[in-house]
């Protein structure tokens, strides 16, 4: 597929190295020519220095023959020019463009064609705050992301000495949840992946990987896990974008501090926020994180721009006394270093929102991808077409699927579309004349949610979660859900 990415900042190159790596033909534009040379200098791709809102750049870079355009630069106007133009001079199939302002994104019509000609609107922060959102409602888990609109879930929790987890084998899970369903979908330990079976047996820190209904989450978590008490203060370390969505997000139902260094940011998120208590100083201000009684908080997020301040303040916190500390970390190198140590969840903000843009590389329907072990696995959300003889997959149980190593099929979520009465038509009514409202029907899409087992059968339109260890192995699992050209 032939990429063009405008914007070679943190999410620019982020989506670069991911997609570089998957034999793609990628051209990134950017006006920071020494950005750009070093990107070349680390992954086989194309640079082309210039405005990406400009028509001669554009064409520069080669948006006449491109599959894609990702807007991804620090400017949403030019975001938006540059998908314009991509529609009406050069034909570009997909448009992508990164819009962080919330009055663009309060008025999504003119998105549209007739306008600014958006395929995809990305949100970085708005991704941001809702994944640090889960870790709050969820704070046992090193990870929450949701499929199917919400209705399955793929939780990593972390396995303790003593825990429920420890010592048993797979098959024994059903007998402490003999009413709720779930799936171990991998396990890392030390880092390396294992493909689970019934008899695998799990160890003290091994990152566990479950899948199940979303309604099903906290029962599972709470039978398979020590639940921690319920969260009810967070201190945010930073008012800036994410800082300040974040307390927004989450103040009607947690007691809710914010830090923010600019007196007049502070002032600013004062005046927006209804209940949150804005505090202006330095996150790594000793004096200040003691005077707030800090060690009394259940969980403490440093959400600044600046790596080291995140890192240094959570460590501080986390050393004052606070139950869970997330930092969120730029660079990637620093993210690993830090990972699973004094700070319990450390997020690189590309890693986490770059599934909505492999969501359309992806070969066949796929529907969501989120990226795992900072980009080393990935879950994907692909929907079964076809028919027995025109798929590899439909009409088949699952122990009849050719997987291959390294992925597991972890959940189905099946459709079923009924009628129900949605009130009176009025057209009918007056034609009545006898005053009695006649019921109209509706198609109200319910979802059914079936934990995958050896025997379950895929069937068409099926969405099925499959868990890869290895995204190398990717493009093979791609294959599998494509259907024969005879059918299309």
């Amino acid at each position: 597929m032939r990429i063009v990415i405008l914007g070679a900042g943190q999410v620019g190159s982020s989506v670069a190295e991911s997609l570089v790596s998957e034999a793609n033909d990628i051209t990134v534009v950017d006006t920071d020519a020494a950005r750009l040379r070093k990107l070349q200098d680390q992954f086989d791709l194309r640079t082309v220095v210039g405005n990406a809102g400009h028509p001669a750049t554009l064409e520069r870079a080669g948006a006449r023959d491109a599959d894609m355009i990702l807007a991804v630069t620090q400017s949403d106007e030019t975001n938006l020019v540059a998908c314009k133009l991509a529609a009406t001079m050069f034909n570009v199939p997909t448009k992508i463009a990164r819009i962080r302002a919330a009055d663009y994104l309060s008025h999504p019509e003119m998105f549209g064609s007739e306008f600014f000609s958006v395929d995809t609107v990305i949100c970085p922060e708005q991704m941001l705050t809702d994944y640090i959102g889960k870790l709050i409602e969820f704070p046992e888990s090193l990870q929450v992301l949701e499929f199917a609109e919400g209705t399955v879930s793929l939780v990593a929790v972390r396995a303790f000495h003593g825990g429920p987890l420890v010592g048993q084998e797979l098959q024994t899970i059903r007998k402490h949840l003999p009413n709720l369903d779930t799936r171990v979908a991998a396990i890392f330990r030390h880092d390396s992946p294992i493909i689970p079976d019934a008899t695998t047996v799990i160890e003290a820190g091994d990152e566990v990987f479950f899948i199940a209904a979303t309604e099903n989450i906290r029962g599972i978590m709470h039978e398979l896990r020590r639940m921690d008490k319920p969260v009810k203060r967070v201190m945010i370390g930073g008012g800036g974008n994410i800082g300040r969505r974040l307390a927004k997000a989450i103040e009607d139902r947690y007691d809710v501090k914010i830090i923010e260094y600019n007196r007049a940011g502070a002032e600013l998120l004062a005046a927006e926020l209804r209940s949150t208590l804005v505090l202006v100083g330095d996150v790594t201000d000793e004096n200040l994180l003691q005077s707030e009684s800090i060690g009394d908080m259940d969980v403490y997020c440093a959400l600044t721009n600046d790596d080291e301040n995140n890192i240094m303040s959570s460590l501080l916190a986390k050393r004052m006394g606070v139950r869970r500390v997330v930092a969120l970390i730029n660079r990637s190198s620093y993210v690993n270093l830090v990972q699973a140590g004094a700070i319990d969840i450390a997020i690189s903000p590309a890693q986490a929102t770059i599934g909505t843009l492999l969501a359309h590389v992806r070969q066949g329907d796929c529907v969501a991808v989120h990226s795992l072990r900072r980009g080393a696995a990935e879950a994907l959300e692909l929907v079964a077409h076809g028919d027995a003889n025109s798929s590899k997959v439909v009409g088949r149980r699952i122990e009849e699927i050719d997987l291959p190593k390294g992925a597991t099929i972890g959940a189905v979520v099946r459709t079923h579309e009924q009628s129900v009465e949605s009130g009176s038509d009025d057209e009918s009514d007056a034609a009545n004349g006898n005053g009695k409202a006649k019921a109209r029907k509706k198609p109200v899409v319910e979802r059914q949610v079936l934990i995958a087992h050896h025997d379950t059968v895929i069937e068409p339109n099926d969405h099925v979660i499959v868990f890869v260890i290895n995204k190398r192995i990717v493009p093979k699992v791609e294959k599998l859900f494509q259907v024969s050209i005879g059918f299309l």
